[in-house]
C-alpha cells in the first residue's frame, strides 16, 4: 500500500495533533497508509545533537521516508509568517532528492498552527509550498466543497489546514479545524492513489 508521509515539527503539541488528524484522514481512504514522522529541533549551538530517536511521538524523518512516499503532508507552526527553522533546516538538506527528481510528480499538502487569527497562517502555508514546487510536487489544497471552510470561525484556508492555538497555545483544535485536517489527509490520499495507478 502507498505510504503517505505526514511530516511535521511541533513545539507545543498543536501541529502534532493536527498531524494525527491528517493521518486519520489518510486512513479513511482504502489502500492508503499514513507514516507519521517529525524533524529534530535545531539550536544555535551545533555541538550537541538531538538523540537519534525522540523520547516520545513520531520517529525522526530520514530522506528515504521522503523518497519512498506516494504523497506528502507537511506541517509546521508559524514563525513570523514562515515555517519553523527545524522544518526549513530539514528541507534545505533535500538537494540530493531534488537533483534526481525523486519527488517530482508526487502530491503534497501543507498545514500550520498560529498563535493568533492573523498570525501568518496563509503566508506560512504558501512559503511551505515553495520548496515543494521546486521539487516538482503537485500541490493539493482544500476546496470550498468542504463546508467547514466557509463556516469556520477559527483556522482553515483553501491553501491547507490551519489552527489558531492562542497566544498561550491553550486553545483546543476546533471541530471545524479537525474536520478540515481530516479532509486534507483524505484528499491527499485520494490524489496519491490516483497518481500511483
Amino acid at each position: 500500500m502507498p505510504d503517505i508521509l505526514v511530516l511535521y515539527y511541533s513545539r507545543n503539541g498543536a501541529v502534532r495533533e493536527m498531524a494525527r488528524l491528517v493521518a486519520r484522514g489518510v486512513g479513511q481512504v482504502p489502500g492508503a497508509v499514513a507514516r507519521l514522522r517529525t524533524v529534530p529541533p535545531v539550536a544555535p549551538l551545533t555541538q550537541s545533537a538531538a538523540p537519534p530517536v525522540p523520547d516520545d511521538g513520531a520517529p525522526y524523518v530520514d530522506l528515504a521516508d521522503l523518497e519512498q512516499c506516494a504523497g506528502l503532508a507537511l506541517g509546521s507552526p508559524t514563525r513570523f509568517g514562515n515555517m519553523a527553522a527545524p522544518m526549513k533546516h530539514f528541507l534545505d538538506g533535500t538537494a540530493g532528492l531534488w537533483a534526481k527528481g525523486a519527488l517530482a510528480g508526487k502530491p503534497a499538502a501543507v498545514f500550520t498552527s498560529t498563535g493568533t487569527q492573523h498570525g501568518g497562517q496563509e503566508t506560512t502555508l504558501l512559503t511551505m509550498m515553495l520548496p515543494l514546487l521546486h521539487h516538482g510536487m503537485l500541490l493539493v489544497g482544500l476546496p470550498y466543497t468542504e463546508p467547514e471552510l466557509s463556516s469556520t470561525r477559527t483556522g482553515g484556508t483553501p491553501y491547507g489546514a490551519s489552527h489558531v492555538a492562542g497566544a498561550a497555545s491553550d486553545q483546543p483544535i476546533s471541530a471545524d479545524e479537525k474536520a478540515l485536517c481530516i479532509a486534507l489527509g483524505r484528499r491527499l490520499a485520494e490524489v496519491s492513489l490516483r497518481l500511483a495507478t
